[in-house]
């Protein structure tokens, strides 16, 4: 086994809780020696490579943090989803898993593009130091689309400095470098690597975080993220009601716990563990719409019966948290790696308050989540288009959980005083806003009368991402921006502004 896994798993003795995949409310379930439930991990038959890694590590260490679960199902060099470099395989698209608004329509980032150049425009007109830089640009299908609809506004085309890719994945970095720079040599630097875009011969960087950036006075980042929050991992937590004893989960050889009142409901966190072997669908509870064509999951969520680490923080550091805690049963969903996100993205942009950095910049998050309510139950797995457990062949599914926008907005507020948080808007009335309807009958003007099957794709794909009906992108997807403070002189364009001229 990796010795890597046991430094990035945390310790933490069986629970007496389980869950059916998703979080779900947790119902008591017969208690099972540890030394019984994951004895034949040696033995058993594993989906993956990476689920037999995960098994062997909890043997080792005991149960992990949901948020420990999806990083390594996501981006473990043994075969993450994004960081594999499985032959032919490709997560986007009608092939793939899944498929986003950049690959639906190109208008989707033409529009994007205008948006930062309005956003520009607003800001004065920087003739220097502007960066556009993308946190997760999946196939660089959004940032070609962006480049090429800027590249029609010379002064700020002219004005960029270099394009930063924030990109983990081997295998993707080489198809957004095919796309956006053709055969002009990729080089390696001191943050990742380098190579030419094919327009206007930008420098386009890539590292595997956006702490790699380089930061300086004079800059002025335009920072994109398109569906990256929503693959960012979670942790989950649930309230239960107060009980006669208390105790902390640090790891497993710890003494045991001594008695203490609790007067309070506190609260507990789900953990990720191995099924029992011959586990079926029926045992695990597995919802109907995902039995039909995969085994049943190989892991499970679990309820702590005692505190643990991030039990004890998390959950205490918003007010919206707090209030929920004495409710038992009340459950909440957070991501501490996307708090630090939009503390960074916030800090780019308006600086920390500790120097006389003026404000410049912005930021657009492009997600899907509740617009005021803390998520809850918003696990996800997905694959060949399909809902699946989050809990099945580790690697092979897409993981993602709903964004807590407001969460987002509280850490870019509190990371710096120099900025202010618009939205989020339901993404059909941001993309209206901006003109999507416009743009699309432009571009079927440029059609050839006959080519029905053409016209019937570009105004069906554009209509697809502004529906607004039950389950669609137009209302589950929101838009939300941070940009320089106004003080209320402004709001962008797509959140109630207009382009200045």
């Amino acid at each position: 086994m990796n010795s890597n896994w046991l430094r990035t798993l945390r310790s933490l003795p069986a629970p007496t809780l389980q869950r059916n995949g998703i979080c779900a409310r947790a119902t008591t379930v017969a208690s099972r020696s540890p030394s019984i439930r994951w004895s034949t991990t040696a033995t058993r038959k594993w989906s993956t490579p990476l689920a037999k890694s995960l098994a062997e590590a909890i043997t080792t260490t005991g149960p992990i943090s949901l948020a420990a679960y999806m990083r390594q199902c996501l981006t473990s060099p043994e075969g993450g989803y994004y960081t594999s470099r499985t032959e032919g395989r490709d997560q986007f698209g009608q092939k793939g898993d899944f498929i986003t608004s950049p690959e639906i329509s190109q208008i989707f980032g033409e529009l994007l593009g205008i948006w930062v150049v309005a956003e520009w425009m607003a800001q004065g007109r920087k003739g220097h130091g502007v960066e556009l830089i993308e946190v997760g640009p999946g196939r660089g299908t959004l940032m070609d689309d962006m480049l090429r609809s800027i590249r029609n506004f010379k002064p700020l085309a002219s004005s960029i400095e270099a394009v930063y890719l924030v990109e983990a994945s081997p295998s993707l970095r080489e198809a957004q470098k095919k796309l956006l720079c053709g055969d002009a040599p990729m080089e390696e630097t001191e943050i990742g690597f380098q190579s030419t875009s094919k327009y206007q011969n930008i420098p386009v960087f890539w590292c595997e975080d956006i702490r790699f950036v380089p930061k300086g006075t004079g800059k002025t980042p335009f920072i994109i993220a398109h569906e990256f929050f929503d693959a960012l991992p979670i942790h989950a937590f649930e309230s239960v009601a107060p009980s006669q004893e208390s105790q902390i989960i640090t790891s497993t050889a710890t003494a045991p716990p001594r008695p203490s009142a609790s007067k309070e409901p506190q609260w507990r966190e789900f953990l990720v563990s191995p099924t029992p072997p011959a586990s079926t669908h029926t045992t695990l509870s597995t919802p109907t719409s995902q039995r039909s064509s995969f085994d049943p999951p190989e892991f499970e969520l679990t309820l702590s019966k005692a505190s643990t680490p991030h039990s004890l923080y998390l959950p205490e550091i918003s007010e919206r948290y707090k209030a929920l805690k004495a409710r038992p049963g009340s459950v909440v969903e957070i991501s501490p790696e996307s708090l630090s996100y939009a503390e960074e993205f916030a800090r780019r942009i308006g600086g920390d308050g500790r120097s006389r950095q003026s404000a410049s910049g912005a930021a657009l998050i492009l997600d899907y989540g509740p617009a005021s309510t803390v998520p809850i139950n918003s696990l996800r797995g997905i694959r060949a288009h399909r809902s699946v457990s989050p809990f099945s062949s580790p690697g092979l599914v897409d993981l993602s959980a709903d964004v807590d926008f407001v969460a987002l907005a509280e850490a870019a507020l509190n990371a710096s005083p120099n900025v202010e948080v618009h939205g989020p808007a339901e993404q059909g009335y941001f993309l209206q806003a901006m003109g999507i309807q416009q743009r699309a009958e432009q571009l079927l003007k440029g059609v050839k009368k006959d080519d029905e099957e053409i016209k019937e794709r570009i105004e069906g794909a554009w209509k697809r991402l502004v529906e607004r009906g039950v389950g669609g992108m137009g209302r589950i997807y929101k838009a939300m921006a941070i940009i320089p403070l106004t003080e209320g002189k402004r709001r962008p364009v797509g959140f109630g502004g207009d382009v200045e001229s």
